[in-house]
């Protein structure tokens, strides 16, 4: 499981503060909050980009306060996508086992594998500047998806994207759930996607983790409206 302990990270112009979560391995945990709450600050904290943090955060007994950023097994897809304008969606996908000095096949079978699932085979060889933004989304996911990270750290994934394709998005993230059985945070302040698509659902404010929730049969009952008051 990924538990997050007390954890507080204080920056010269916000802070998180006396976090803890926990969210069972494999499951899908949705941090709701405003814009400005701390969620991408916290994903990028699971992630390693923030070395002087109080309190701990790990993963199935490990600790990742003195691990590096790349030895903690983790995906991770911005809302801009970070792609590499420069690169075709074959070379963006095959980055990550680029740097791990992976030999010509197995990235050649992994990339394949990847892009198979996500509906892109058809645009390796495209530059990223053709693609649509639901495209580059695909693309940054495969990219984090490349190397089966255990964690998956997801930062409004949808919101760049149009009604139709974030509908979209949210089956294709189903998916990736099922077939690779990552543990997923996803951070958004949209509540519909958050009741589509996670076990577990956490409410930000200011820098705090104001509530966690299991996804419960009564939650979903009252729905959005539940939701709602705890984001007030």
């Amino acid at each position: 499981m990924l538990k997050i302990h007390n954890f507080s990270l204080k920056l010269p112009k916000f802070q998180l503060d006396s976090i803890s979560l926990i969210v069972k391995t494999g499951g899908y945990c949705v941090i709701l909050g405003r814009t400005g709450s701390g969620k991408t600050l916290l994903l990028e904290s699971i992630a390693g980009r923030y070395p002087n943090i109080e309190g701990d955060i790990g993963f199935n007994g490990q600790s990742f306060k003195n691990l590096a950023s790349e030895d903690r097994n983790i995906g991770f897809v911005y809302q801009n996508f970070e792609l590499f304008c420069h690169l075709t969606v074959y070379e963006n996908i095959a980055f990550p086992l680029k740097m791990r000095r992976e030999s010509s096949s197995i990235t050649k079978k992994s990339v394949t594998e990847i892009a198979d699932l996500l509906g892109i085979s058809h645009l390796l060889m495209h530059t990223i500047h053709h693609l649509s933004g639901g495209e580059k989304q695909r693309v940054a996911l495969a990219r984090a998806l490349i190397f089966k990270p255990k964690i998956l750290l997801l930062d409004e994934p949808t919101s760049a994207l149009d009604y139709v394709t974030r509908h979209e998005m949210r089956k294709v993230l189903r998916d990736i759930h099922q077939a690779y059985q990552p543990t997923i945070i996803h951070v958004t302040h949209d509540i519909s996607e958050a009741l589509s698509l996670a076990t577990q659902i956490g409410v930000m404010n200011r820098g705090r983790l104001m509530h966690a929730y299991e996804l419960t049969e009564e939650i979903k009952a009252e729905g959005e409206s539940f939701l709602f008051e705890q984001l007030r």
